[in-house]
Parts: structure tokens; C-alpha cells; sequence
């Protein structure tokens, strides 16, 4: 069985890679990525280097790769590929036999744009955060006043979030930044979550939750427990979004209710962690794709979860170089 994974050089395509490092899958593993310097290139049986999401040649770029590798599966390992794997997956699945794990333009439109997240959780009636555009402000002062977050609606890793504390701040913020979304700041930093959940045929099948510390708008510090209803809440959210497989649940409790920020419609940045919480929601969604076999909710075992950086060394024979982009395989 064979595994194609995308952005080798993101915490979240790495993070793929050691699932499937630590399953019991033996999977021949295929990674791609536009950097010769990522490091999680070097951590697969094959390597290719692909253009950016955004370049034109992308899609004909991986088409070539698919159809040299005949992967069983891709999964992509950023989130700008996400809208154009999404658009062109059957296209994929039917040209190469390859299934890609990626949700529907749908889901992968709320998923990427906070006001529409926002949006559609106050829709379904789940524990959304109060939001505005520019422009409709003065309500959501009114109702809650300050501090309130801005954050841009198409975003990732915290870059623009900002905490704004009056009207001049605001002001500012959305001169600089004018397609941002308006928020409600809610809880604390010491009532944040991230929630992982497999769902398939319009049912959550398995989820997990952790409280969180961040660094740099990553998971540094996890701490996982059973964590009852909030994993309750999660499948409801999850059950309503309808996702294709992985989707990634960010919330705060705030006054106890879980209020969901963020929804990423993949895998997660912390998909290699939860694996030390007996979650490998990879393996689980690659088991129920290809051999048809149900996703089973596991057990989660209590722990705590300290990251750390470490290192990737490549000796220079086996250094790839520009002059090698057209090399498909090192």
C-alpha cells in the first residue's frame, strides 16, 4: 500500500508522515513538497518536489507524480491546497485511482473563512463566537464591548490576530487589514482546546480532545483526558459540518461553553500527537477508505504531551538541489 503525502516541510505534513511512521499500516510513503530544504522530505521512501498550490503547474505537476507512483492514497499536508484538491477530487480519483482525502468545496470553504465559520455554527446552533465584518461593529461593542479579537478571515498560525482594547485600535486594525472578521473574546488561554473527529456517511465516528498551550499559534503543550462532553459537542459540530473524514475543532469555554473559533477541514498540526493519546485518526481513516473497515472510537489514554524541536540531517550526496526539480524520484 502506498501513501502520497503532501507538504513535507509543514508541522501538518509531518505530522501525517509519523502517523503513518507509527502505524501499523507498512505503508511505502511518497512525500512532495515545493522546499528541497523541508525536512520532512527526507523522511519518506520516495521524494518529489511540486510546485506551490498557487503556481499553474501544480496540478499537472502532481498529476505526473500520481500517475509515475500510483498512490492507493493522497493526503494533502497543507492547508492552501485544500480548495483546488477539493474542486478537482473526483477528477483525481477517477483519472489516477487514487482516493484523496479532502472534503467537499463546501466544507472547505466554511472551514477557511472565519466569518463563514462563525456563520455556520450560529446557524446550527452550536457554540459559536459572536462575529462582524467592518462596518457592523458598533453592535457587537454594544452587546460585549472590549477587548475584542481581529483576526483576518482567511488565515492560519495566528498571523493578524491581534487583541484590540478600544475604538482607536480597532480602527487601526481594520485600516490595516480590511478583510478581517470582528469577534467576541472568549474564555481564557487556559480554556483552550483542539479537537480532532473522523466523519463518514454524515456521521462523527471518533473524536478526541486536548487542552492546549500555544506558542506562535501552535500546540506546544497537550493534555489529553476522556473529557465527556466536550467530545459530546464535538460530535455535533462534526455531524453537522459533514466533513469528508479528518476535521479539526479549535474552541475556548467560555462561562462552560465550548465556543468554536476555528474549524480546519483536514488533519490537524497536533495529528502526531494525539497518537500518544491511543488516536491515530490516519491510520483509521485510511483503514475505513481502502479496505472498508469502520472507524472505531478508541480509548483515550491521559497524558500530557511536551513538544520539542529536533533535527533532520542530510549528508550532501543526498541533498536535493534545484537542478534536480525535474527528477521525480531521489
Amino acid at each position: 500500500m502506498k501513501v502520497f503525502v503532501t507538504g513535507a516541510g509543514a508541522l501538518l505534513g509531518q505530522g501525517i508522515i509519523r502517523a503513518l511512521r507509527r502505524s501499523t499500516l507498512k505503508a511505502t510513503i511518497i512525500v512532495g513538497d515545493p522546499s528541497p530544504l523541508s525536512a520532512g522530505l527526507y523522511w519518506g521512501d520516495a521524494a518529489h518536489l511540486i510546485p506551490m498550490a498557487r503556481d499553474p503547474a501544480y496540478l499537472d505537476r502532481l498529476g505526473d507524480l500520481l500517475r509515475a507512483e500510483r498512490p492507493d492514497v493522497l493526503i494533502p499536508g497543507t492547508d492552501v491546497e485544500l480548495p483546488i484538491l477539493a474542486a478537482n477530487r473526483e477528477a483525481i480519483e477517477r483519472a489516477y485511482g487514487t482516493k484523496v482525502i479532502v472534503s467537499s468545496p463546501r466544507v472547505v470553504s466554511i472551514a477557511n473563512d472565519k466569518w463563514l465559520t462563525s456563520e455556520f455554527l450560529r446557524g446550527k446552533r452550536l457554540g459559536f463566537v459572536p462575529s462582524c465584518l467592518p462596518g457592523d461593529e458598533e453592535t457587537l461593542i454594544e452587546q460585549f464591548g472590549f477587548p475584542l479579537v481581529v483576526k483576518p478571515r482567511i488565515g492560519a498560525r495566528s498571523i493578524g490576530f491581534s487583541v484590540v482594547r478600544d475604538r482607536e485600535q480597532l480602527r487601526r486594525a481594520i485600516a490595516e487589514q480590511p478583510e478581517i472578521v470582528i469577534q467576541k473574546y472568549v474564555g481564557s488561554e487556559t480554556t483552550e482546546y483542539t479537537a480532532g473527529t473522523l466523519t463518514f456517511d454524515g456521521g462523527c465516528c471518533a473524536t478526541i480532545v486536548m487542552r492546549r498551550d500555544l506558542r506562535d499559534g501552535n500546540t506546544y503543550r497537550a493534555f489529553a483526558e476522556p473529557f465527556p462532553a466536550l467530545n459530546r459537542a464535538m460530535v455535533q459540530a462534526a455531524d453537522a459540518l459533514d466533513a469528508y473524514g479528518p476535521a479539526n475543532f479549535q474552541f475556548r469555554l467560555d462561562e462552560g461553553v465550548p465556543r468554536i473559533f476555528e474549524i480546519n477541514a483536514r488533519f490537524s498540526g497536533t495529528t502526531a500527537v494525539r497518537i500518544h493519546a491511543g488516536f491515530n485518526e490516519v491510520e483509521m481513516c485510511i483503514r475505513h477508505i481502502l479496505f472498508g473497515q469502520s472507524v472505531v472510537q478508541p480509548e483515550i489514554t491521559p497524558v500530557t504531551i511536551l513538544r520539542h524541536w529536533s533535527e533532520t540531517v542530510v549528508k550532501p550526496g543526498d541533498l536535493i538541489t534545484a537542478s534536480e526539480r525535474l527528477e521525480e524520484k531521489v
